[in-house]
């Protein structure tokens, strides 16, 4: 689990098993680099064609990082909408997008079906409603989807009455399912086609070339005849990628709710930031003597919150104004979100030119089906076939009409550094509580001191290994994350979460 105060309504289903760290050099066809749900998707989808595939990750097992940390929609309706896509992308993009994730969901299914996989994989409707006022919002959502050919009805009224009474928009042949138990069984069936993993182990480099190279902290070292890097944000481009993505947190609850008063759909609004909402049941967590009622949202650019908590606090109002019979929060968690300027993904050749190096970020909010249309895409590539959606999707893509999104984060970043000119979070280390953390300005230099539960202090650099931003204490995970590109660091200092591949700095002065 890659954080430590938090954790997911679902189980961890791969926590007993641990790959070995690659400490020694290994060959293959395929090095994929990341064990989400593109990363393993990916070496499923390869090894079904008889190549032999490599996967490397950072956790001990497979489906230990941000795909734990979704809320599981499989829906075809992209988040940023498809009269966005059509703005800046053109009808053509947008009816490929809606193509290839309607695509995505049928795979899942088909692998489920394929490798035995009992994950609670069903279809189900997915509904747009509107905030409060923002029926025009639905109307041009309604004509584009209709543009486009996608399978949507407008509905007079919103199918659960306590979101409002609509007009809504209702996808047909969306879908839903339990992630870490699909992920474990999609490692399963990726271990039985003979795809080696090797956990607790980081890349560190990636050189490109025939073959590829990929230099691990272990000291083993990956020699492929291509890689993929599927790491949520990519960890061996340095300025390339991260110009073009935009890291967010998403937030999530969980509770028990009657069982049968609220429909098994998919629900999320029009609001920035948008509100979305499904059930678990029995179907996938077995033994489960309700429903419980999975609502998530009040998402913000990574590290620029200075109480994300109230983030949880923000859901469960919002939740129990719509839903009285909502109960007790069982469940609150956190993940990382990155954001493109088209919302979609970023699948395909490395855009740097680095040899045989394939790259899948981007998830925009849509990680299941992103991930899985990575999986078909890749393998296509690598294999040399032409694929419909490869032009779609391509990290090399930098669209006229979202220059105006391209600046604005841009700007955003760039604000961040100002934070080496700016005081400390508190002026002495005396002042830290157990349990928490604050940066403290040491001179010319910023520190990142965690006092731990038993009152013990750790001093770390607070400067990111990346690209030198201060990095922010986030107290609702107790991590440290970085405002700039979003990488992510324990109290203690250890890397969590790219673009870094090293820890924060040790400052034991």
């Amino acid at each position: 689990m890659s954080k430590q105060s938090t954790d997911p309504a679902w189980k961890d289903s791969l926590r007993e098993f641990k790959g070995p760290p690659l400490t020694d050099d290994v060959t293959c066809d395929v090095c994929v680099v990341g064990a989400g749900i593109a990363g393993l998707t990916t070496a499923y989808l390869l090894a079904q064609e008889g190549m032999n595939v490599v996967v490397v990750d950072a956790n001990a097992s497979p489906g230990g990082g941000e795909t734990r940390f979704t809320t599981a929609h499989l829906s075809s309706a992209i988040d940023d909408r498809f009269a966005e896509v059509i703005r800046v992308r053109g009808k053509d993009a947008a009816r490929l997008a809606y193509e290839s994730h309607s695509a995505a969901i049928d795979r899942i299914g088909d692998i489920c079906r394929a490798a035995g996989i009992e994950c609670g994989y069903r279809r189900v409707d997915g509904h747009l409603f509107p905030a409060p006022g923002d029926v025009k919002t639905i109307e041009d959502e309604y004509d584009a989807a209709m543009a486009i050919g996608c399978d949507v009805r407008r509905l007079e009224r919103v199918p659960a009455a306590e979101l409002g009474p609509g007009p809504c928009l209702q996808f047909r042949n969306q879908g839903t399912f339990e992630p870490s138990r699909y992920t474990a069984g999609l490692w399963a069936a990726a271990a039985r086609k003979g795809v080696r993993f090797f956990g607790k182990t980081r890349a560190r480099d990636v050189d490109g070339g025939s073959p590829v190279a990929v230099r691990t902290d272990r000291g083993g070292t990956v020699h492929a005849g291509a890689v993929v890097v599927a790491t949520n944000t990519p960890v061996h481009t340095r300025f390339a990628m991260h110009m073009k993505i935009a890291p967010y947190m998403t937030y999530a609850i969980a509770g028990p709710v009657p069982r049968g008063s609220v429909p098994d759909a998919l629900f999320w609004d029009t609001a920035d930031p948008y509100h979305y909402i499904r059930l678990i049941s029995a179907t996938e967590q077995p033994g489960l003597e309700t429903e419980l009622l999975v609502v998530g949202g009040a998402d913000h650019r990574a590290g620029q919150e200075s109480d994300p908590v109230r983030r949880w606090d923000d859901l469960e109002s919002w939740t129990r104004g719509r839903f009285p019979r909502f109960g007790e929060i069982w469940y609150q968690w956190s993940g990382m979100v990155m954001e493109t300027l088209d919302g979609l993904a970023y699948i395909g050749v490395d855009p740097t030119g680095e040899e045989n190096v394939y790259l899948a970020t981007g998830d925009s909010g849509m990680g299941m089906t992103h991930g899985t249309i990575a999986g078909i895409l890749l393998t296509d590539l690598i294999r040399g076939r032409a694929n419909p959606w490869a032009e779609l999707y391509s990290p090399s893509r930098l669209p006229i009409r979202a220059a105006g999104e391209y600046a604005s984060e841009g700007a955003n970043t760039a604000a961040q550094y100002k934070d080496w000119f700016t005081g400390g979070d508190v002026k002495s280390v005396d002042e830290i509580k157990p349990g928490t953390g604050a940066v403290v300005r040491r001179g010319l230099t910023k520190l990142a001191v965690y006092r731990d539960d038993s009152g013990a202090v750790q001093i770390r650099s607070a400067v990111c290994p990346h690209l030198g931003c201060i990095v922010h204490w986030n107290r609702a995970e107790r991590t440290w994350d970085c405002p700039c590109h979003g990488s992510r660091f324990r109290a203690t200092g250890e890397v969590i979460h790219g673009p870094s591949t090293a820890d924060l700095a040790r400052n034991d002065s």
